[in-house]
């Protein structure tokens, strides 16, 4: 998972639509600027109880991202989380959550 999020990351951030998100995708890639400076973190699988709003999406596994898209900024909104659902030849991408930054270090 870590090794295909890396790869969903790469091709977001080129500015390429990735060949991994679920053809029933709702998730909001946003902009190439948006991933760039991102990583993958540690993969889990999903828990129910914390992302309530993916649920009905039936995924199976998220993803936490690691590091800030270049030049952010209190307030920039950046990908935070990635849902994937199992399927036949692998993963495919369900939805993105967004965060929000607060401050910067």
């Amino acid at each position: 998972m870590i090794q295909t999020t890396e790869k969903l990351v790469s091709d977001l951030a080129s500015g390429e639509r990735s060949d991994i998100v679920c053809m029933d995708s709702v998730a909001d890639l946003g902009a190439p600027s948006d991933w760039s400076g991102l990583s993958a973190g540690e993969p889990e699988e999903f828990f129910a109880g914390y992302w309530v709003d993916q649920v009905a999406l039936d995924p199976q596994w998220s993803i936490n991202l690691e590091g800030l898209p270049q030049g952010a900024k209190p307030g920039t909104h950046y990908p935070g989380d990635v849902f994937y659902r199992e399927i036949d030849d692998g993963l495919c991408v369900i939805d993105v959550s967004w965060s929000t930054l607060v401050a910067v270090n």
